[in-house]
């Protein structure tokens, strides 16, 4: 039903959970919280119950209006089409393409790198390769807020 409260799981220690948090907060919505630990159990994301909501088996997932949606950026581009005030998103097309091209940037190219999924199959140097590529992105973004950021990473108005 779509006049129900929002429902996001999520872990404390997520990134990825944390920008819908953020996006939420923002926005002014009201959501309850069903706490996921990423830890606990070998990884509550794989239990059946949640593997059925979230075949990705990964966090943050919203129960929203209806429907569930997982991916960080899915989720608060979902906010942005349904509830645009505050806006995330500048209206000037081309503000608008480059904070898209910085949010893409960190979930693609930084993010994914320190996931648990992801260091497990790396293996004795798994912290030194995940710092390397980590750092080797953040001098990249670091590279391109030179000719975005204002205030902010893309001007003068927080966004995605």
């Amino acid at each position: 039903m779509a006049s129900e409260k929002p429902i996001l799981y999520s872990y404390f220690r997520s990134s990825c959970s944390w920008r819908v948090r953020i996006a939420l907060a923002l926005k002014g919505i009201s959501y309850d919280m069903v706490p996921v630990n990423l830890l606990k159990d070998g990884g509550q994301q794989f239990s059946a119950e949640f593997k059925a909501m979230n075949p990705m088996q990964q966090v943050p997932a919203l129960k929203i209006d209806g429907i569930t949606l997982s991916q960080s950026l899915a989720i608060i581009h979902y906010l942005e089409d349904t509830r645009p005030n505050p806006r995330l998103l500048p209206q000037d097309p081309k503000k608008r393409a480059q904070v898209r091209m910085i949010a893409d940037h960190i979930v693609s190219g930084i993010q994914p790198l320190q996931n648990l999924s992801v260091l497990k199959q790396m293996g004795e140097k798994k912290t030194e390769w995940a710092q390397n590529c980590i750092a080797s992105g953040f001098q990249a973004l670091e590279q391109t807020l030179k000719h975005t950021a204002g205030r902010y990473c893309v001007g003068d108005e927080v966004s995605i």
